[in-house]
């Protein structure tokens, strides 16, 4: 867990989950969000992705859909990269419906986001709709 002795800015949180991210230590990056949220630490969009990251890799699908009814109010799933993450996360979750969804609500897709969807599709044995999209 992060130290208690002051108050971390947002930049140190990320930090240290980008720290448990590098060493797939995916039950610490849970615990330190949880801990984030209980200070009133507002998330950024590298917080969101990082987190995000850990639920697809762990295939947490609930949890996951957790995280995403909390980026959504506060503004950043316009951003390309948490949308991207939300669209890899559930696409490794098995569910290309939401995955979709997500993409499609996108303000702005890049080569990144694309390129999870169609592999999302490609993964779930909907290669006729990876190469539609392609």
């Amino acid at each position: 867990m992060a130290p208690r002795t002051l108050q971390l800015s947002i930049f140190h949180w990320n930090a240290w989950l980008a720290r448990y991210a590098k060493t797939g230590q995916y039950e610490k990056i849970r615990q330190l969000f949880q801990q984030m949220q209980q200070e009133g630490i507002p998330p950024d969009s590298l917080t969101f992705v990082q987190v995000l990251n850990e639920h697809a890799n762990l295939q947490a699908h609930e949890e996951g859909r957790q995280v995403h009814k909390q980026v959504t109010p506060s503004g950043w799933e316009s951003n390309v990269c948490v949308g991207s993450s939300l669209v890899d996360m559930y696409a490794k979750c098995g569910s290309m419906d939401e995955a979709w969804r997500v993409f499609h609500k996108m303000p702005t897709c890049n080569v990144v986001s694309w390129n999870v969807v169609i592999l999302g599709y490609v993964k779930c044995g909907q290669g006729h709709k990876a190469l539609d999209l392609f």
